[in-house]
Formats: C-alpha cells, sequence, structure tokens
C-alpha cells in the first residue's frame, strides 16, 4: 500500500494484508482475551455495548447472562425487556436488578413516538430508569416536544436510522439536517448498516454528523443498497476497521453497541464473531497507536 496510515476506504482485505495477513491481529485478540478486558482499556475513547434488540427473543436475565458472557457492561433496553407501559415501580424494580448485576444501563430504544403523550411517556420511562440517552424515533412534528423534555429532563435523545425505506429517518444525515438548531442534547444514533443500505458510507456519514453523534450502533449488511441483509461482522460490505478509525479521530467518546439483528432465536454465536472481529481490529490499531485521537 502507498500510504502507512489505515485509509477510511480501505477494504477487509487490505485491513489483514497491512497487519500481517491478520497474524498479529490473532496474537492481539488472543492475549486480550486471557486478560479478560477489551483491548481498547480507554484509548480509543469510547465504549463497547450492547442493544438488547439483538435478544429480543429472550427474557431479560437471559440477556443479562449472555451479555455478561461476551465482556460486555453497557446495555440499553428495548421494550421487550422492559416494556415502556410497565408501571412506576417495575420499571425501577428492573433498572435496580440491571445495575445489581453490574451492568450500566446507558439507555433505552428504539423508542418510537407518534404523539406528545408518547414523547412524555418516553422520557419518564428513561427518567424512571436512570438511563441518560433515549434512542428513538420521534415525528418530525414532535420534535419541539422532544427539545422541551429534553431541556426539563437533561435526557438526551440520539434520533435512529432505518435505512432507504425508512420514509422518516433514512440516514442519520436526514435527521441531522432536521435537529442541527436545536438543544445540542438532540443528536443522531448512527445505524452503520441501515446507513450503509442507503448506500453511504458510515464513517462519511459519522464525520457529516460529529457534533451530534450521540449513540452508534455497529453491524455488518451483505449489500450497499435496500437488499443488504444482516450479517455478522466482517463478513459483509462495511468498512468496520475504517468507521472505528473514523470514530477515534473524532474524539467519539460515547457507547458503540452491537445491534445484532441476524438469527434472532440463536444470535450468540454470530454476535462472538462480530464482537471479536470488532475487539481484533481495536487491538491492531490500539498497537499501532492509531486508537490515539
Amino acid at each position: 500500500m502507498k500510504d502507512d496510515r489505515i485509509s477510511n476506504g480501505s477494504s477487509r482485505r487490505d485491513f489483514l494484508k497491512w497487519t500481517g495477513m491478520g497474524a498479529a491481529a490473532a496474537a492481539l485478540v488472543g492475549a486480550c482475551r486471557a486478560g479478560g478486558a477489551d483491548p481498547h482499556p480507554g484509548e480509543a475513547g469510547f465504549s463497547l455495548g450492547l442493544a438488547s434488540y439483538t435478544f429480543r427473543e429472550f427474557s431479560l436475565a437471559e440477556t443479562l447472562t449472555m451479555t455478561r458472557r461476551l465482556g460486555l457492561k453497557r446495555i440499553a433496553l428495548k421494550s421487550f425487556h422492559l416494556p415502556l407501559e410497565s408501571p412506576v415501580e417495575d420499571i425501577r424494580a428492573a433498572a435496580t436488578r440491571v445495575a445489581e448485576a453490574d451492568f450500566d444501563l446507558y439507555g433505552g430504544g428504539v423508542i418510537y413516538m407518534e404523539t406528545p403523550e408518547e414523547v412524555d411517556r418516553a422520557f419518564a420511562y428513561a427518567r424512571n430508569a436512570g438511563m441518560g440517552i433515549i434512542i428513538g424515533v420521534p415525528g418530525h412534528g414532535l420534535l419541539p416536544r422532544v427539545e422541551e423534555k429534553v431541556r426539563e429532563t437533561d435526557i438526551r435523545l440520539a434520533i435512529h436510522n432505518h435505512g432507504p425505506t425508512d420514509g422518516l429517518y433514512p440516514s442519520p444525515d436526514s435527521a441531522y439536517e432536521r435537529i442541527r438548531g436545536m438543544d445540542p442534547r438532540i443528536g443522531v444514533c448512527l445505524d452503520a448498516g441501515h446507513t450503509q443500505r442507503c448506500g453511504i458510507d458510515p464513517s462519511a456519514s459519522a464525520r457529516k454528523c460529529a457534533d451530534r453523534l450521540l449513540d452508534v450502533h455497529i453491524k455488518d449488511v451483505t449489500a450497499s443498497d435496500a437488499s443488504g441483509g444482516a450479517i455478522e461482522i466482517g463478513r459483509g460490505v462495511i468498512d468496520i476497521p475504517g468507521l472505528l478509525r473514523t470514530l477515534i479521530d473524532l474524539g467519539y467518546t460515547g457507547t458503540v453497541s452491537f445491534e445484532f439483528e441476524k438469527d434472532g432465536r440463536d444470535p450468540l454465536p454470530g454476535l462472538a464473531e462480530s464482537l471479536g472481529y470488532v475487539r481484533g481490529a481495536l487491538a491492531v490499531l490500539n498497537a499501532l497507536g492509531e486508537a490515539h485521537p
């Protein structure tokens, strides 16, 4: 390669060649796993986490057990695991169970909001659960109401994009254009898979939305159009090392959460493979000094 750094446009094959056909990555991942910790203890600036939609076919207790096996500590709960309509005491009790299990319940979502009442319910839910952020999809006309609740509660709202068939927010850019002049606690949750399905490089989108980038859902897809389906990270078309490098360069300090949508009834093997790929890429970037903004 002409450049001795990883370019944002590099392919997975280039990345592996650049690191000695992956041998160094394998050694680094093995060393990090032996130590029981992620290979980026603070260097990358962001944390790895889980969007619990991944375990939508399982109970909250089962979800926490499997998440613990992966060594992840941060989790955002979907309503499958903590229903929005639950009584306040049930929400608080569930949040207490998550904390006692040594997890950081950092957020909730994806939460859809189609009425002012649903906006109010979402923020009350997050407040009662002690969540710092809502990953949500509010209707365009509800954004002023969202801004009021953000200012009232100091809970952030990250708008999640859902790809080319989404009439509200297909890409992070489409959300960014609507909220760029609003309270800075309103931002975007960049879904890497749905962004790629729009034909947009997630790294380019992250750079454009950098000042409003509040959360990231990391995943891979099979194609850069609406036909793209979920697949294990490293087997698809997204330049994952390039995205990680971009987040590092931007100084992103939020959470990069795995939302593995494939194999709903048996997601653990594919999720573990995806997590291993990301940890390996971060280990290589760290070893080469790239994990320092």
